[in-house]
């Protein structure tokens, strides 16, 4: 499939009140063009960088999904990461790494923003709620990782489909649960369980049958399902 490149942006006005004068309002920062700052469009199947791309910027999601995947040098590939608004990537540059380790591929068409490694020192030294943002982010990124690596090492890939899936319809965060992407297909889901597709078909008939999701071009997720879960239900009982 042949790419386009990535695009300028319009940059709407955000719909809440204009922020007073000298108060900084880190969405908004993120949201507008500025010093060191692209507000880029991508479409659905285009990358955002590609691993090996020298590494120079830290990107962050208003609007879309990016797929992160990481490929060995034996040619299989890997997804470890779908990314919402409101989330960063790429932050790796921050931290010394002069190359990409992972690329990232919009989901859908996506709004996002580019800021060089220098703008994003720079906020992070200068506005304290920025930094306070970009922190929380790093903290509770960190923590889901650490629980991946729980998940991975000590629960049925059954249980795995079903905690991932409460993750990608955002059960835990505000509003209400969302729809999943039908983008997100079943061989996607197999690689970020780490189990084969025709397993994942298996779980999902056996979800629907028990009413705990329903699945119709795209997955909606019941709390039956989060229940299910968290209370170690027998129906998430890996079985053949």
């Amino acid at each position: 499939m042949k790419l386009v490149e990535p695009k300028e942006a319009p940059v709407e006005e955000p719909d809440e009140e204009e922020p007073d004068k000298g108060m900084f309002d880190p969405k908004n920062f993120l949201a507008k063009v500025g010093a060191g700052k692209q507000v880029l469009e991508f479409h659905k199947n285009q990358h955002v960088f590609e691993q090996g791309d020298v590494a120079g910027a830290v990107f962050y999601i208003q609007k879309g999904k990016v797929k992160v995947t990481v490929q060995s040098e034996q040619g299989k590939e890997a997804v470890v990461g779908i990314l919402g608004p409101g989330q960063f990537f790429g932050e790796g540059c921050m931290n010394g790494h002069k190359l990409r380790i992972s690329t990232t591929t919009a989901m859908d068409d996506s709004v996002i923003t580019s800021i060089t490694k220098e703008a994003m020192l720079a906020a992070l030294h200068d506005e304290p709620k920025f930094s306070e943002m970009f922190m929380a982010y790093l903290l509770t990124r960190n923590s889901r990782i650490e629980e991946d690596l729980i998940d991975q090492l000590f629960n049925s890939s059954e249980r795995r489909l079903a905690r991932m899936l409460l993750l990608l319809a955002n059960f835990g965060k505000a509003g209400s649960p969302q729809p999943i992407s039908p983008n997100i297909s079943q061989e996607t889901l197999a690689e970020m369980v780490g189990t084969t597709r025709s397993r994942v078909s298996h779980f999902m008939n056996k979800f629907r049958k028990l009413g705990l999701i329903d699945y119709n071009g795209h997955i909606e997720v019941h709390n039956s399902l989060l229940s299910a879960v968290l209370h170690e239900k027998p129906q998430l009982n890996e079985d053949d």
